[in-house]
């Protein structure tokens, strides 16, 4: 269960601490011992990170040094040793704006030849590749885990409505919200508390009007938050407010709540990450009984049917002691065993299509179908734009779920946003 896989923009509250880190970082890398440095931020409970490492020394010849910390601070500390040139071998990172700023920065080795030598061309499905790795014509991340966001429901909630077959159109949906609040089911339910889970439904609704390339152009600053695209995304979602269908004070209960909801047959349906089947496994609820997993329906006809989610990978930062090194261990880290260890370690997805998830359940499964077989992957709207943007954006989506009329002056702050952003 990822709950923390969406940065939030830089802290002020990790500023004195990246300073104070900077007098460390110098003498932290490693470079001494002869080890590789490994800097995360995935969570080591249950030791399979304990395993990846053992793995990765037997498979590279090399002997590995790992650091996990805590993700507020490592946004922050990872960026000192970054600046100040000595950062470690290897470091996770989040793939999407933040590794192009850190392209755009000059922080990043090449990795083209890791690519070329373990042929991850072959092992990545090329949607996640080409979202994931490729920035400014190179190879600058090794994808190590993923998650996809989906429509997680409730079968026996559909059933009681007398929805047989999950909806595959927007007007499906709309008709099956219907029929659930006819019978007192809350069609959706969302937990908005801590402002990512809504993101979501501002996505997906402007994936699937106006398709990938305009969201990209919206997310770099090259279209504008009050253009009709824009409004009608957010139109449509509104009218789900005004006709009753969302559970009542979304931006008052988390995510975890809203799962409740679902598992419990008060709401239907929730639209989230595969990090929720995480989730219900913990609290005993069958997979494929108590719930399954649909993909967000198509809305206009002709619309590529992007899929969309968080992709964590693996990066060698400019200057790095070890990089020779370091680039035999993102072979290992790449290969389908060491995803298999993070995937069931984390709840997560390998996205090495070589990895055995066999034994993962039905619903995980399917949501893997989901990502290899579309035409396109993206990221969510907090990993797709800046952090000054995606902070500014989050804040604008979260007024609105709190009041939907107040829908046209948070698009035009929003936008105000995106100018001071990217005319910087």
């Amino acid at each position: 269960m990822r709950r923390d896989a969406f940065p939030r923009g830089r802290r002020a509250a990790h500023v004195a601490l990246a300073a104070a880190m900077l007098g460390l970082t110098a003498c932290g890398t490693g470079s001494d011992s002869g080890e590789v440095t490994m800097k995360h931020y995935f969570d080591v409970g249950g030791g399979h990170f304990d395993r990846i490492g053992a793995l990765c020394d037997a498979q590279s010849g090399e002997r590995t040094k790992i650091d996990p910390v805590e993700q507020e601070a490592y946004k922050d500390s990872i960026q000192v040793q970054l600046a100040g040139g000595s950062p470690p071998d290897v470091f996770s990172y989040w793939a999407g704006a933040k590794t192009q700023y850190l392209v755009d920065q000059e922080r990043l080795t090449p990795l083209d030849d890791v690519w070329e030598q373990y042929g991850l061309d072959r092992s990545v499905p090329k949607s996640l590749a080409d979202a994931s790795a490729d920035y400014d014509g190179h190879k600058y991340l090794v994808p190590f885990d993923y998650h996809y966001v989906g429509m997680f429901y409730n079968p026996k909630a559909l059933a009681k409505a007398g929805i047989t077959e999950t909806p595959r159109t927007w007007d499906e949906l709309m008709d099956a919200a219907a029929k659930l609040k006819s019978v007192g089911i809350t069609p959706f339910a969302l937990g908005a508390k801590a402002q990512w889970p809504a993101q979501f439904w501002f996505d997906y609704l402007l994936l699937r009007t106006a398709g990938p390339e305009y969201r990209e152009k919206l997310m770099t600053g090259r279209a504008s938050y009050t253009d009709p695209q824009v409004k009608k995304a957010f139109g449509m979602w509104r009218d789900l407010f005004d006709k009753g269908y969302f559970n009542r004070s979304a931006n008052g209960v988390d995510w975890p709540d809203a799962a409740d909801q679902v598992a419990k047959g008060e709401a239907a349906m929730t639209l989230n990450g595969t990090w929720i089947t995480g989730y219900w496994d913990g609290n005993k609820i069958s997979p494929g009984k108590g719930y399954d997993m649909f993909p967000f329906p198509e809305v206009t006809p002709g619309v590529p049917q992007a899929a969309l989610g968080p992709v964590d990978g693996w990066a060698v930062g400019t200057g790095a002691a070890h990089p020779t090194e370091a680039k035999k261990v993102l072979g290992c880290l790449a290969g389908p065993r060491a995803q298999e260890i993070m995937a069931e370690g984390e709840g997560a997805l390998p996205p090495n299509r070589n990895a055995d998830i066999s034994q993962r359940n039905s619903v995980v499964r399917k949501a893997a179908k989901e990502v290899e077989d579309s035409s396109t992957f993206v990221f969510n709207y907090d990993l797709a734009t800046p952090p000054e943007m995606s902070d500014e954006g989050l804040n604008a989506i979260a007024k609105f779920v709190h009041d939907p009329s107040t829908l046209e002056q948070n698009l035009k702050d929003a936008q105000a946003a995106s100018e001071r952003t990217f005319q910087k």
